[in-house]
């Protein structure tokens, strides 16, 4: 096992305290939005091994099979199939989706073939792999997460008493469901910029004005009318009220497959993705819209936000998901608790959360590392471990 040094990613949207507190260090100043933990080439994770600091991506590339063992090279490739992160929002986050597999890989080939850089800030898809991702609060937490049911968002659209809403409210109350959502996002998103913004901003004001008297839209509200703070005039902000409002309590955590939009609006959590850096943006951003793209990739389905809770399995704490390159649980670990092992067969990144959690490896000469919160390790496959000590562990690996 190696202890990882992890790069902190300055984006405007970070939180100036979060991070810090973790770490237990003292704040810049300036927003601390993430810590990536893999081997992404983005910002990889780096260690020593003596002959001074390495990236883990060039240590998976000298030996996957070493780092990774040959199951998961097999099933993934010779890279670290995931992403783990710390996330910190202090402000929103763009909301947005991200593509399946086949579109991903229809989506890159086409840009490819066009010619369109990478780095082109009119580019859509930056890698040919799907993004899944799990969120999972360390604080409360507050999102966006999946389509509302027409009838709700009616409910809620109409409680403003803005006349620019009446179109979208009766589309949603006479419509098939799936083609009311469609119709309504396409009308906010193709819509003249002035007139739109002109009532976004009536709608953000009668939001701000409804939030403080309660009652059960009151949470989606405040909500409106804070992002038209951070995003005055962005279309966006209507098309949020499509979408399920929801607050984590920590240790709660959302699942976001393919065409599920989304949006972190607040709050710290331990984030896992597949590896890639496909997003396709539907507000609340400056960034470049694709809007014919984008109605291609989402999921018009409605559903409920989907709050997922960890399930125990011999102590392992669980969130069950339905792919297959990543998995996360954690640990929970009491005061004077008996040693606790940790399956070998897959590769695995930790991370410490709280307290002091003792690594003990036996892979031919017995070695320990203890982690504190914010202290992270990659394991490689087959290497066997122990946790001990009085605190909490996040572990990231691929599913068995």
């Amino acid at each position: 096992m190696d202890r990882l040094v992890n790069a902190v990613r300055p984006y405007a949207w970070g939180s100036t305290t979060a991070i810090p507190d973790l770490l237990g260090v003292p704040p810049t100043g300036e927003p601390q939005a993430e810590i990536w933990l893999g081997a992404h080439p983005g910002a990889p994770s780096r260690l020593d091994r003596g002959h001074g600091p390495v990236s883990l991506a060039d240590v998976i590339d000298a030996d996957p099979e070493a780092a990774l063992g040959a199951d998961a090279v097999r099933a993934f490739g010779p890279r670290l199939p995931f992403l783990f992160k710390v996330l910190a929002a202090g402000a929103p986050l763009s909301l947005q989706v991200h593509p399946d597999r086949a579109q991903a890989e229809t989506g890159f080939a086409d840009e490819e073939a066009r010619g369109i850089p990478l780095d082109a800030p009119h580019r859509n898809y930056k890698d040919a792999n799907h993004k899944p991702e799990l969120i999972c609060a360390l604080t409360p937490f507050e999102g966006l997460c999946g389509f509302r049911h027409p009838a709700e968002a009616a409910e809620l659209l109409a409680g403003l008493d803005v006349a620019d809403l009446k179109p979208y409210v009766d589309i949603l109350r006479a419509s098939p469901e799936e083609s009311a959502l469609r119709e309504v996002l396409t009308a906010v998103l193709v819509a003249e910029p002035h007139a739109i913004a002109e009532t976004v901003e009536r709608a953000a004001t009668a939001a701000g004005h409804l939030a403080p008297k309660g009652g059960p839209h009151a949470d989606a509200y405040a909500a409106c009318a804070g992002l038209a703070h951070h995003y005055p005039g962005d279309p966006g902000i209507l098309a949020a009220m499509l979408l399920n409002h929801v607050r984590l309590q920590p240790g709660e955590a959302l699942y976001l497959g393919a065409g599920i939009p989304h949006a972190y609006l607040s709050g710290l959590g331990v984030e896992l993705m597949a590896n890639s850096d496909n997003v396709l943006r539907c507000g609340l951003t400056p960034k470049h819209i694709d809007v014919p793209e984008l109605l291609r990739v989402v999921r018009f389905t409605p559903r409920d936000a989907g709050v997922l809770r960890p399930e125990e399995v011999d102590g392992e704490e669980v969130y069950d998901t339905p792919i297959d390159e990543f998995r996360l649980s954690r640990f929970v670990l009491a005061p004077g608790s008996a040693p606790h092992p940790l399956p070998a067969r897959t590769p695995q990144i930790l991370l410490c959360t709280a307290g002091t959690v003792h690594l003990t490896s036996d892979a031919g000469t017995t070695r320990e590392l203890t982690l504190t919160p914010g202290g992270a390790a990659f394991v490689p496959a087959g290497e066997h471990l122990t946790l001990a000590g009085a605190g909490t562990l996040f572990r990231a690996t691929v599913a068995a």
